[in-house]
């Protein structure tokens, strides 16, 4: 077989028959200007920019997407990879890399990134308008039922009227969240048309009914009863009907004569309890509160008395059950161990029961001792009570249940000393209860103080400036006034 036999192609029974062309009717194309179109070349530096890129390209599909974007198949990778080996590719100073006629390789590169990453900011800018409609309109709604609904909708108007001219008015009010709809109502309403005049209902009453009605309600017999008893009396006693009873209340609302007549009692304000203590034994709180028992519906009573300039726990018990006369018994001894004189100090509590009985009240009217009281359903007047037994019942040892009373009281003797003459509390410049409440604290800070001046000569570069021993507040307020109480005390009316 010749080598012409061998080189052409093979057909089958079903292949069509092919057209042979004489090699002089063989015509090259041509382009625009009737030219004959040269064929596209590549210099050395763009074989040699596109085989490295080509090599960089480790993810499924980047080598396609490099071929059809440069317009060049993969025999041409070959070869030039050859070409390579064989040391015929040279690259060409100050020659183009993008072939005859047409932009550097640079060119076409930079202009390539640009596009990209123009694509991708107008990709952000859509999705970023969307998800802006998508938060901005729950968030209107949300302020709108706030009452700012006037407020909302100026401002999303004001959005619209700056972003329409650049994206249109639909683009705009999907932005900021607005209806197109309400847009377009407000800013373009439809006449309204005139409004019609109101015709009397047929089941209205005259006005001879309605002056009757009036009368009745008014009268001798029925003037000091409700439209409601007036109206189920006529149907009784006198087997009448002349209206329902909602519209005797809008006739006597027409006439001004509906209004509140029963004697409620009012009750007066109370004065919020202010309170200032500037040296132990000055002003007291004492509250009960309840310990968990062994069993359900099982609870113990805790009676502490606290100074509220020391935060010390002046006395304390725990029973089985909440009584003014253990209140008594306890108030009376810790005004005796503490030595209180008349009309030197003043103890305040909430409203309970074991407060405000007249048992606690007479011990304390022959101390010569101030009540104070909280307001009622006011928590937070009576802070210092509240925040020690805050801190007893979330101290690590506090158990869960107490197994008896003596448990109880045990365990309660261990923390109040531990809280009187250990515990350093951050409201009294870190000092313990006990410290402040007998006058020692003066002599702890001198000394604490010394320590630190000591520290600061050693490393004075470990400080921002000289360290200075915590003090303990010159006063401890229950209430402090606000500046309003201060301005009316000053100028009284």
């Amino acid at each position: 077989m010749s080598n012409a036999d061998a080189s052409s192609p093979v057909r089958t029974a079903t292949s069509p028959p092919v057209a042979l062309v004489p090699r002089g009717k063989l015509v090259a194309p041509r382009g625009p200007n009737g030219q004959r179109r040269p064929r596209r070349g590549f210099t050395a530096d763009y074989k040699l920019a596109i085989l490295a890129e080509y090599d960089r390209c480790s993810e499924h599909g980047e080598k396609g997407a490099l071929m059809r974007r440069e317009g060049l198949y993969s025999s041409l990778i070959t070869d030039w990879r050859r070409q390579h080996r064989e040391g015929s590719l040279v690259a060409t100073p100050g020659r183009s890399e993008g072939g005859r006629g047409g932009p550097s390789r640079s060119e076409l590169e930079r202009l390539r990134q640009e596009n990209e990453r123009l694509r991708t900011k107008l990709a952000k800018a859509q999705a970023v308008i969307e998800v802006q409609g998508k938060v901005h309109a729950p968030l209107g709604r949300d302020l709108q039922e706030r009452g700012a609904r006037d407020r909302v909708t100026a401002i999303q108007d004001d959005a619209i009227a700056e972003l329409a001219p650049l994206i249109g008015t639909a683009r705009a009010c999907r932005a900021v969240g607005r209806s197109r709809a309400s847009w377009y109502r407000t800013h373009h309403p439809r006449p309204k048309p005139p409004p019609r005049p109101r015709q009397r209902p047929a089941r209205a009453l005259t006005d001879a009914e309605r002056a009757e009605v009036i009368g009745l309600l008014t009268s001798q017999r029925f003037c000091d009863l409700p439209p409601a008893q007036v109206w189920a009396r006529l149907l009784d006693e006198d087997s009448d009907y002349l209206c329902s009873i909602s519209t005797m209340y809008r006739l006597l609302r027409e006439q001004r004569m509906v209004r509140e007549r029963r004697r409620q009692a009012s009750h007066p304000a109370h004065v919020k309890p202010e309170l200032v203590a500037t040296a132990p034994n000055q002003v007291w709180s004492w509250d009960i509160t309840k310990l968990r028992g062994p069993w359900k519906w099982t609870w113990y009573q805790l009676y502490v008395v606290i100074d509220v300039y020391s935060r010390y726990a002046v006395g304390w018990t725990v029973a089985t059950r909440e009584s003014a006369a253990l209140a008594r018994d306890l108030l009376d001894a810790c005004t005796k161990a503490e030595h209180i004189g008349r009309d030197q100090l003043t103890i305040h509590a909430d409203r309970g029961t074991s407060m405000t009985s007249r048992t606690v009240a007479q011990l304390l009217a022959d101390l010569g001792v101030t009540r104070s009281h909280s307001r009622p359903h006011v928590s937070n007047d009576n802070p210092y009570s509240e925040a020690q037994f805050k801190t007893l019942k979330y101290a690590p040892t506090f158990p869960g249940r107490f197994t008896d009373l003596g448990h109880a009281r045990r365990f309660t003797d261990d923390f109040l000393t531990y809280y009187n003459t250990i515990h350093r509390h951050s409201g009294i410049g870190l000092h313990t209860p006990a410290d402040v409440h007998t006058g020692r604290h003066h002599h702890i800070r001198k000394a604490r103080q010394r320590v630190l001046d000591d520290a600061y000569a050693q490393h004075p570069e470990r400080f921002r400036s000289r360290p200075h021993a915590p003090t303990i507040p010159a006063t401890s307020w229950i209430n402090p006034p606000t500046p309003e109480t201060n301005s009316d005390l000053s100028h009284p009316a």
